[in-house]
Order: structure tokens, then C-alpha cells, then sequence
């Protein structure tokens, strides 16, 4: 089989060299900047250097490009791609550019399947690619009209080369699934090197600042695309941490700290009181527990005094 690998930056370049080392697909590069596709045809990670005119000769085009490029690549040389071929991408967001690329599939005679290869760096470019970048990731595959021959086609490539797991998936479930694994950590770790202590860490850190800080360094220009596109489903996360942060859902509370049951006779329920409903039911609990025992309930609460009762007289528990 043909494969034409249209960007070789640190995914498309890993695709290539997967390939030139699993499997005995032939590999066309196509890169806008020349020295590179001379540096992967010089290091063996594809056979051939390519232009757009070189789609007319592959059976499997992998567009490792940001989402809209994607689109914008496809509208301007879609009419060199060989009918019938399969055409995916590698974006970390589908319903932006699902649509926009079936339409296109059907104007030129391919067939579109998108797609999303867990797995990537810190760093960037052709120079950090790996062959093994790939090695028991999962691999995400988005239908969208493509019918289960293509499907299984590019899950069977998917395992030549390495991927460990594939899922296939829906557009909008890969994106709502994608904000929470993917771009909410990302939102996170450079939210949290925002901090005015972040330049003084040397010293005061070490595992911990390393794994939430490690995503930080992101290709700015790549993920305020993904951001944007995906806003919806990242807001909604980002709303879900605030909530969870407020402790403002009384039932995961509960789970989490398992709030109904935990302490015995000689137990203290030693958990802040941050929300009214929260606060209501932990004193109603306390009481039921100590036979109504004001002294011992405070003690359960392990709050002052003067807070308990101001708490029975807005509850109106007196």
C-alpha cells in the first residue's frame, strides 16, 4: 500500500517511521518545508519526497496538520486524490472539521474517516518523532460516513504500527471525552505555572510539580485552535472542577468522603462545612447519631459552639 503522510512534525513524522519499521508499506512525505522531507527521505522515514501532485498515487492520505489546515489542504488539492482512496487525519478535535471533510470526500471521490492518535511529546518537529511513539496507545477512529471495511482497514494499520488500542466513536463523544482526558489537563497545567511561586520551585519541588506542570509547555498556536473549537465541551469540564472545588454536589461529596456512616460512637467527622445543603444534613446526622446530644454532635462536627447553634437556629433544627 501506498501511504502519503501530508506534515512531518512529531506525529507525522512518527507515522512515517512506524511504518518504514513495521510494516512494507511504501512512504510518500509531504512537508512545506523541503529540508525536512530531505531529512526524513536521508534518515529512511519515507521512500519518497512528494507534492500534492503525489495523492493521485496514494491508496492511504494521513493528514497530520491542525484541525482547520486539515480542511483548508483538502479544499485546495482534494482534486489530486486518487478516487476511492481513504483519506484521515490526526486532529485532537472532530466535529469542527467532520463535516466540512465528508462534504469534501463526496465532492472528490475519497473516502474520509477521522482519526486521533493518543500519543504525543512535550517538544515538537520531525527531529523528536519516534517509531515507537505509538506503542500500545490508543488509537481513536471517527467514522463518520465511512463505511466497516474502511474502518477495519485503518484499525488493522492502527495495530501494525503499534497501537495497542483502538476505539471507534462519534464525533461529539470523542470531543466531550477529549475536553475532560486531554485539553482540560492542558488548561490546568498552564493555569498552574501562572503562579507567582512558579519561577521559585527549584528546591521546593519534585514529583508532584513535575507531573502537573510537565504538559505545560504546548504548542500555543495548535491548542488555542483545539481550545476554541472544542469550547463547549471544555467549559462544561471546567465548570464541573469549579463545582467539585466549591464542593457544591452533596451526593459526590458523600461518595468521596462516604459522609453517611464513617464514624462510630468515638469518631470525629473532622470535614469543613461549605455548603448549605451539605452543612444541614451532617448536623442532622450528627444529632441522630449522638441521641440528640447537643455537646456530642459539636464534638462529632468538630465545630465551636456559637457555630452549631447559629447552624440549628437558620436550619430552624431547634
Amino acid at each position: 500500500m501506498n501511504i502519503a503522510v501530508v506534515g512531518l512534525g512529531i506525529i507525522g513524522g512518527s507515522f512515517c517511521k512506524a511504518i518504514k519499521k513495521y510494516t512494507d508499506h511504501r512512504v510518500i512525505g509531504i512537508n512545506r518545508t523541503k529540508s525536512t522531507a530531505e531529512k526524513a527521505l536521508k534518515e529512511g522515514a519515507i521512500d519518497e519526497i512528494g507534492t500534492h501532485e503525489s495523492l493521485e498515487n496514494a491508496d492511504l492520505i494521513i493528514l497530520s496538520m491542525y484541525p482547520q489546515a486539515v480542511v483548508d489542504y483538502v479544499s485546495r488539492y482534494g482534486e489530486h486524490i486518487k478516487k476511492g482512496a481513504v483519506v484521515t487525519d490526526v486532529s485532537g478535535i472532530k466535529r469542527a472539521i467532520c463535516p466540512q471533510m465528508t462534504e469534501l470526500s463526496e465532492k472528490f471521490g475519497f473516502v474520509f474517516a477521522g482519526s486521533h492518535p493518543m500519543a504525543g511529546k512535550e517538544t515538537n518537529g520531525f527531529d523528536v518523532s519516534d517509531a515507537d511513539l505509538y506503542k500500545n496507545a490508543s488509537y481513536i477512529i471517527v467514522p463518520c460516513k465511512a463505511d466497516n471495511s474502511v474502518v477495519n482497514m485503518l484499525s488493522d494499520f492502527a495495530k501494525s504500527i503499534g497501537f495497542g488500542t483502538v476505539k471507534i466513536t462519534t464525533p461529539e463523544e470523542h470531543d466531550r471525552m477529549i475536553a475532560f482526558t486531554s485539553q482540560l489537563p492542558h488548561v490546568l497545567a498552564c493555569s498552574y505555572v501562572l503562579s507567582p511561586c512558579c519561577p521559585n520551585h527549584k528546591g521546593f519541588s519534585a514529583g508532584s510539580y513535575r507531573d502537573v506542570s510537565r504538559v505545560a509547555n504546548i504548542n500555543s498556536t495548535l491548542w488555542s485552535e483545539l481550545f476554541l473549537e472544542n469550547k463547549d465541551p471544555l467549559i462544561s469540564e471546567l465548570d464541573i472542577l469549579i463545582d467539585n472545588i466549591e464542593e457544591d454536589n452533596v451526593e459526590k461529596i458523600k461518595q468521596h468522603h462516604q459522609l453517611k456512616g464513617i464514624f462510630n460512637d468515638d469518631d470525629i467527622l473532622n470535614i469543613p462545612l461549605r455548603t448549605r445543603a451539605l452543612e444541614q444534613e451532617l448536623i442532622l446526622e450528627a444529632l441522630k447519631r449522638s441521641d440528640n446530644n447537643k455537646s456530642r454532635a459539636i464534638e462529632m462536627l468538630n465545630i465551636g459552639r456559637k457555630t452549631f447553634y447559629k447552624k440549628l437556629k437558620e436550619y430552624e433544627l431547634t
